[in-house]
């Protein structure tokens, strides 16, 4: 598959595998100013600030890296019968040198996306449209904000990222797509999307934020007393069946310890939506491929592992991600999701933990409602302006709901930095 679309001496062509693309010069795009380790940012003036107000965090982003992208690729989560067809958009200048890219997908459907247009999918059809395939630019299976018009830093930034822009147009057009969706965006992608036409679309996730806490008591304290208290007792109750907790990264995530985690991550998963999108080999490859950036908390008792949650590790963030288990124990999820990735955010100097899509009760463990963000281009004028009515009653229901979780907060009055 091919797309050349000139801008200048720039060209737009398409890969429809990583292989074909070096994995430093994808990198260059993809996080081109990573932050220092350790680095810590200042927190926002407000609890409720949107997610791209912390942009330059994620400027690590595990998610779009190549070796995350391409370990979907080799263990076969994207590509083949899975309706995640690779169609990568690269810009290169007149020397063949790479100078943004995007992971962009053909898709025959809407699953794996945690940003849900079935319904205008659903209704399109019944009016006769087609809806399939779309155009999804995005981290697969993979609810995290983060960069997805990647451009490498340099003079050339704004026209190469203009030259992704016309390139997923002339996509669509060959494909012939209805839409183009860039999920979990940030600035400044959203920023030229929507001057290109796209519409914004806003949901809530919850985060928790490191104000420089030196421990999670001192985290603690700045809670309201009782909600402090009963943090104590739910961490105290979730250990209490004799469990214990291991936190692995790098050569210590084993294939026996992928075993045991595949098995609980199927294990929840099919319970959940039936089908886990992620299979035994995507472990191993993201293992071997950054198995320094994984903190894998796994729970064990009476002499096996029971449970576990993995977490990618950018450069100043945590981003939680999948969880599974064998046993049911009162309040373990919310130690092995939540509690430990404080810890282990605290202890590493880490600005943030993400932890994932939906989940109201992680309020109460300290994380706050912020704002998440994704542009949508429809080619159907009228079901542009069907979805546009409905997003702007959207967004206004998004940002009541994020003022009223915010007051929700179990941290006490004038604990928030």
């Amino acid at each position: 598959m091919s797309v050349t679309r000139d801008r200048s001496d720039l060209r737009v062509r398409v890969a429809t595998s990583l292989k074909a693309v070096p994995a430093a010069a994808w990198d260059a795009c993809a996080n081109p100013q990573a932050r220092p380790a350790g680095a810590i940012a200042v927190a926002p003036e407000s609890a409720c600030e949107a997610a791209d107000s912390l942009s330059e965090l994620n400027r690590d982003n595990p998610f779009v890296s190549h070796a995350f992208l391409r370990a979907l690729e080799e263990s076969g989560c994207v590509g083949g019968r899975s309706g995640w067809s690779p169609a990568y958009l690269l810009v290169e200048d007149g020397e063949d040198r790479l100078l943004a890219a995007a992971p962009s997908f053909v898709k025959g459907h809407s699953q794996g996306e945690y940003v849900f247009d079935h319904g205008w999918a659903d209704a399109y059809e019944r009016a006769g449209g087609r809806y399939y395939p779309k155009i999804q630019v995005a981290a697969p299976f993979t609810p995290a904000t983060g960069p997805r018009l990647l451009v490498a830093d340099g003079s050339r930034a704004d026209e190469a990222r203009a030259g992704l822009i016309a390139g997923l147009e002339a996509l669509r057009d060959q494909v012939r797509a209805s839409s183009i969706h860039v999920t979990f965006a940030q600035e400044p992608d959203l920023g030229a999307l929507t001057a290109a036409g796209y519409l914004e679309r806003h949901d809530l996730q919850f985060h928790w934020q490191n104000e420089g806490f030196a421990s999670y008591d001192e985290f603690l304290a700045t809670l309201a007393s009782r909600k402090r208290k009963a943090l104590k007792r739910e961490r105290r109750e979730a250990l209490s069946a004799g469990i214990t907790v291991e936190v692995l990264s790098g050569a210590k995530l084993t294939e026996a310890v992928w075993d045991d985690f595949h098995a609980f991550y199927e294990d929840t998963g099919s319970r959940k939506w039936g089908r886990p999108y992620l299979n035994r080999r995507f472990f191993s490859a993201i293992g071997q491929a950054m198995g320094e950036r994984i903190v894998l908390v796994m729970a064990r008792r009476a002499g096996r592992y029971i449970a576990g949650a993995i977490n990618f590790r950018g450069r100043n963030m945590l981003y939680g991600r999948n969880w599974g288990c064998i046993e049911d124990h009162p309040f373990l999820h919310f130690e092995l999701c939540y509690h430990q990735a404080i810890d282990y955010a605290i202890a590493h100097g880490l600005a943030r933990v993400e932890a994932g899509a939906q989940g109201e009760h992680k309020i109460a463990r300290g994380y706050r409602p912020v704002v998440t963000r994704s542009a949508h281009y429809l080619a159907d004028p009228g079901l542009r302006r069907a979805v546009a009515a409905y997003l702007d009653s959207e967004r206004m229901h998004i940002a009541q709901a994020q003022q009223e979780l915010a007051a929700e907060s179990p941290f006490r009055k004038g604990g928030e930095a």
